[in-house]
């Protein structure tokens, strides 16, 4: 009954010029072991809000019974704009030149993926150039903070304070992993920052863009808590079933509305003859109980 409702809030996702996209693990029984094996729920965010967009919110939740880098591939088959993501390598295809159907999907990095790992260096050996790494990219956060919340020509103009902090970034980071070791983790930290400069620089000239994917490890949370209380999947259908509720659940507390009260006045509708060719009435954002 509720399939129409999840389709109508995946498209609403995938007809936004910028998404951001993210997974997670979850257990899934697997039949005839008494064990349980390990799937994937993968979730792509809308929201515009940060720029002052009009668009609701919006997350639409996929289940896989694996993590290969076919799955994105099958969810953004429509998809054409901006992606961001983490460096999962299942996405690298996705930013070649030869895709021109329906179009290009263009990365944008995360800062927040960055920072994680020089955090993991210092908390672990108090690092001084782990450090100042942390510093530096704080000092980016404090101007994005003045951004945030401001129409997109607005945060492109304050954005370029973070511009030289930004290319200074790039610069003391080549210097620095000159003179470490190889093997080291702070060397790998800074690799993995380095490579990814031209993603990692995208939203300073886009008012639309974010510094960090926080949007969609954010709306991937209900999940690490719920792992906790239903444990694992019953089967791959059950998991499908799990990513239509979350699309659901979750789209409706972006939009600050209760999911149960929401989900109570969606079924009484259906249950009374709503009609399917007015599905969008009772999207999340429509249907306000």
């Amino acid at each position: 009954m509720l399939d129409p409702i999840v389709t109508g809030i995946r498209d609403h996702v995938f007809d936004a010029e910028k998404i951001h996209g993210d997974d997670t693990p979850v257990p899934v029984l697997a039949p005839g072991t008494g064990k349980t094996k390990t799937g994937r729920l993968w979730v792509y965010a809308r929201d515009d809000r940060p720029f002052c967009g009009a668009a609701p919110p919006a997350a639409a939740f996929f289940y896989s019974p694996d993590r290969k880098g076919e799955r994105p591939h099958e969810h953004l088959r429509g998809f054409t704009g901006f992606l961001q993501a983490d460096a999962y390598t299942g996405y690298e295809a996705l930013y070649g030149p030869g895709r021109t159907k329906p179009g290009p999907i263009v990365e944008v990095g995360c800062w927040a993926h960055c920072r994680r790992k020089y955090f993991d260096v210092w908390e672990a050996t108090k690092s001084a150039v782990a450090k100042e790494a942390l510093d530096r990219i704080a000092a980016v956060y404090a101007i994005e903070a003045e951004a945030r919340d401001r129409p997109a020509d607005e945060r492109i103009a304050i954005r370029t304070k973070a511009k030289p902090l930004i290319d200074g970034f790039f610069d003391w980071g080549d210097a620095v992993l000159a003179k470490l070791s190889a093997k080291s983790a702070l060397a790998e930290a800074f690799r993995y920052t380095l490579k990814r400069r031209e993603a990692l620089s995208r939203f300073l000239a886009d008012g639309r863009l974010e510094v960090d994917n926080n949007r969609a490890e954010n709306t991937l949370r209900g999940i690490a808590l719920g792992r906790k209380n239903w444990t694992f999947a019953g089967s791959n259908a059950g998991g499908e079933r799990a990513a239509a509720i979350y699309t659901i659940i979750e789209t409706a507390k972006l939009n600050a509305i209760d999911p149960e009260a929401y989900l109570r006045n969606v079924l009484e509708a259906i249950a009374v003859g709503h009609p399917i060719s007015r599905i969008e009435g009772l999207l999340p954002w429509y249907c306000r109980p």
